[in-house]
């Protein structure tokens, strides 16, 4: 009888477990056809491609299958467990339950253990949120690697282009010294540009002793079209108060007028990517962001370049993966243009600028450059770029007229100039620059400029994300030829020439900036910080003042000074820029200035 019970038992339990296991097979079997509805529907609708599903399905049942057979191998190790323990429980002592945990099961035999109701409701519950958390998260992964929904529900040119740009506010006062006096510093720009000298009036002056406060703002909107795989074109449309290729700021206060928008940007882009990605080089054509490794010293953030160049890259160490931080970062939070490298590589960029065609002279002014360096990343993640360059700007040196009045040598005049730079009369009407008799009157650049630059920086990332960068930058124009100069500003058909702007003519070609950086990189995100502090000292023929610095010393070169500066990121991509700049003259009479500039940043 005992042994009957023992059996009515056995029996019962196998049919309580069968039940249960039949339950569990139909909530798998309907998840399993859910799963597959999902993805037919997702066919249908265009979203997944048939063939990426159907190998979904492959890889989800190979997975399934392993993880079948690893859990069919742990319940028949738990179940010979068990059953040693049930045979304990139902009265099996001494010798007899030692014979019978030691004795093995013959082939086939199957035990069955109860598992209570709201156990198996518990396991499913939790599978049940394991499996969906899993599944969704593998989807999304795949989804956003695959881009699904993008190519199959948009038109392919949709895919190829790429929205960007930023907006900026800004506070501005300029705030000039005691010492200052007025009417000494010409506005040789405004003289140029009005042919005159004595009609301009106050005008013929540049403001050096009233404070001035200024609101003004920049907005610019950039449109990448990628071509084809490596080859794309870009266009960036910005403000433009006055056109000037350092400056797309647009000031406010011009009773409501509408504001002048140019088309900053317009080039193509070619990358050399190799099947196993190394990126051997990159050129542009047509007006492009500075490819060079360079400070403000020498290239204003905002500048432009016209022409074409190319960056020639070398691997010298252990590669590593690309990613937009490997490229041209921070010319909005260090005035610092990172040129286009790639880390553990040796770097050649060259380019060539026409700087303006002179339509009854064969000498075009141009713009060529060379440079090479090196961009190593090292194992902490810090990172040391450095780089050594010559740039010459050729004919861009005045030539005083053959006679009086004559207009044969006016081209020799630049375009754009600011302060700073020797220069010498072009025209000069009855023998005195400063009388421009007959209302005319143009200078020009006194000394050639064949500038040689040092620059180098290295970002200390160990406290990441916390960076501590340094960067030291030196520059001297090896164009400057003090005798070949005053040869040239000779008497030149019974005229003279001269320089206008300085009573010597030492040779004054030297430049340097150190800067210290400490904070985020990159502003991205609330909280994100960064302070920076920075000492600038530029010699009046060091560099050209047509591309320096728009604010340092409010523009121009033959200043030296401090900048203090903070960063304070407000929202996701909005930041607080605040920087004050307190500069003096290196030569001439005196001209102390501070700038103060408190920025509100977006960008998109």
């Amino acid at each position: 009888m005992k042994a009957d019970r023992k059996a009515i038992a056995a029996v019962m339990a196998c049919v309580l477990s069968s039940a249960a296991t039949a339950d569990e097979k139909a909530e798998l079997l309907k998840l399993r056809n859910t799963t597959l509805n999902l993805i037919d529907l997702l066919v249908e609708q265009g979203i997944l491609d048939k063939s990426k599903a159907q190998k979904m399905i492959q890889a989800a049942e190979s997975k399934a299958e392993k993880e079948a057979a690893a859990e069919r191998a742990r319940e028949e190790k738990e179940a010979a467990a068990a059953g040693a323990t049930a045979a304990t429980a139902a009265g099996v002592s001494g010798a007899g339950a030692s014979a019978a945990a030691g004795k093995a099961a013959p082939p086939g035999t199957v035990r069955v253990t109860y598992v209570p109701e709201f156990v198996k409701e518990e396991i499913r519950n939790e599978v049940r949120a394991e499996l969906k958390n899993d599944v969704v998260k593998d989807v999304k992964a795949q989804a956003k690697d695959e881009k699904w929904g993008i190519p199959a529900a948009l038109p392919d040119w949709v895919n190829r282009f790429k929205l960007s740009g930023d907006f900026r506010l800004r506070g501005e006062g300029d705030f000039f010294g005691s010492d200052n006096q007025d009417f000494i510093y010409v506005d040789w720009p405004a003289v140029n540009k009005a042919e005159s000298f004595s009609n301009l009036g106050q005008d013929a002056y540049l403001n050096t002793t009233h404070d001035r406060e200024r609101y003004r703002l920049r907005t610019r909107l950039a449109l990448d079209a990628q071509i084809a795989e490596n080859f794309k074109a870009g266009v960036r449309l910005a403000t433009s108060n006055d056109r000037s290729p350092i400056s797309i700021n647009q000031t406010m206060g011009q009773y409501g007028k509408q504001y002048d928008i140019a088309l900053d940007r317009a080039f193509l882009q070619y990358d050399h990517v190799t099947e196993d990605k190394t990126d051997w080089f990159t050129v542009w054509g047509g007006r492009f962001a500075n490819p060079w490794l360079s400070t403000d010293n020498l290239f204003d953030a905002d500048l432009s370049f016209e022409g074409v160049a190319g960056t020639f890259r070398l691997p010298i160490g252990e590669k590593v993966a690309m990613g937009e931080n490997y490229f041209k970062q921070g010319v909005q939070y260090r005035q610092i243009n990172y040129g286009n490298t790639v880390p553990n590589s040796a770097f050649l960029t060259v380019g060539a600028f026409p700087l303006q065609e002179v339509q009854l002279s064969s000498h075009d002014k141009w713009f060529w450059g060379a440079q090479t360096g090196a961009d190593w990343l090292f194992e902490d993640q810090s990172r040391l770029k450095a780089g050594v360059a010559f740039y010459d700007f050729h004919n861009t040196q005045a030539q005083p007229a053959r006679f009086n009045d004559a207009t044969d040598t006016d081209w020799t005049a630049p375009e754009f100039f600011t302060k700073g730079n020797t220069l010498m009369a072009i025209r000069n009407g009855a023998n005195d620059p400063f009388n421009c008799a007959n209302n005319t009157c143009k200078v020009g650049l006194a000394s050639k400029f064949q500038v040689f630059n040092a620059t180098a920086t290295y970002d200390f990332a160990r406290f990441d994300p916390v960076h501590i960068s340094l960067t030291a930058d030196y520059s001297k124009n090896l164009g400057f030829d003090q005798q070949q100069i005053l040869d040239r500003a000779q008497p030149v058909g019974g005229l003279k020439g001269g320089i206008v702007n300085y009573d010597d003519l030492k040779p004054r070609t030297n430049a340097f900036q150190v800067r210290l950086d400490v904070g985020h990189p990159e502003m991205k995100k609330l909280n994100d910080w960064g302070v920076f502090l920075a000492y600038k000292y530029l010699e009046r023929d060091a560099v050209l003042d047509a591309f320096t610095d728009s604010n340092f010393h409010l523009a121009g070169t033959d200043a030296q000074g401090w900048i203090l500066g903070a960063n304070y990121g407000l929202l996701p991509n909005t930041w607080l820029t605040a920087r004050w700049m307190s500069t003096n003259e290196i030569d001439g009479p005196p001209l102390a200035s501070d700038v103060l500039l408190v920025d509100l940043n977006a960008r998109f």
